[in-house]
């Protein structure tokens, strides 16, 4: 495939590589400072840019027929407005928090762990996460995936940053070195804690999942999700 990346960070250097591996082609390198993109030489576009430039990104891909992964958070406020414009449009499009294959392994360890949690009332849920010091948001969208996770299973009703209510789930944020990803759910009560937590030793799987949903979104229309892409 001719595959276009929308940011050209340390995620975007690793799925270049990695798609070269792939035997993939690289066209295009869009940043910031890019004023003119050919569309017309794009099989599918993959955006980890930065939260005030995804939106425009995507809608881009989608407004010229390309099909669009992304893997940048923060921009979530227009989620809706993408939805919208991939329908009008009959685009291709798939948004992930994470796109590590063992993620979103961990993600269904996640809801499956709270529907068995749900009527245990005196166990209190909590996340932890813990990124490089060069992340920009708080808390990581894959922190937030496995609250609403927890939440449609429960009967907590939000999640609050360092500090909730009883019906909230607490979500503690950490930026430390270079670490590339760490999540960690946590239920305590009185007498025993259970824990379930998914540890990144790389960047290298976040980028493979993103090539990996490329390949298989690349010849479909519609609105996807990781789990269509793991058959899970």
């Amino acid at each position: 495939m001719n595959i276009a990346l929308f940011g050209y960070g340390k995620m975007g250097q690793m799925i270049e590589q990695l798609a070269l591996d792939r035997n993939h082609i690289i066209v295009s390198k869009i940043n910031k400072d890019t004023t003119e993109i050919h569309f017309s030489n794009i099989d599918v576009a993959i955006d980890f840019s930065t939260p005030e430039a995804a939106y425009e990104n995507i809608s881009r891909c989608i407004e010229n027929n390309i099909p669009v992964i992304s893997g940048t958070t923060g921009w979530l406020k227009d989620y809706d407005k993408i939805l919208a414009l991939c329908k009008k449009k009959k685009g291709s499009f798939i948004y992930a928090s994470n796109f590590s294959l063992g993620v979103n392994i961990f993600f269904e360890l996640n809801t499956y762990l709270a529907g068995v949690m749900k009527n245990l009332s005196k166990y209190q849920v909590s996340i932890e996460e813990i990124h490089h010091t060069q992340k920009l948001d708080a808390p990581s969208g894959t922190a937030i995936s496995l609250a609403e996770g927890i939440i449609a299973k429960t009967k907590y009703n939000g999640w609050k940053l360092e500090q909730s209510s009883e019906n909230e789930i607490t979500i503690t944020s950490a930026r430390e070195g270079a670490v590339p990803g760490t999540h960690k759910v946590a239920y305590e009560s009185d007498v025993d804690s259970i824990e379930i937590k998914h540890t990144a030793h790389n960047r290298e799987g976040f980028a493979l999942g993103a090539i990996v949903a490329a390949e298989w979104l690349f010849g479909k229309t519609g609105v996807y999700t990781m789990k269509d892409v793991l058959g899970l």
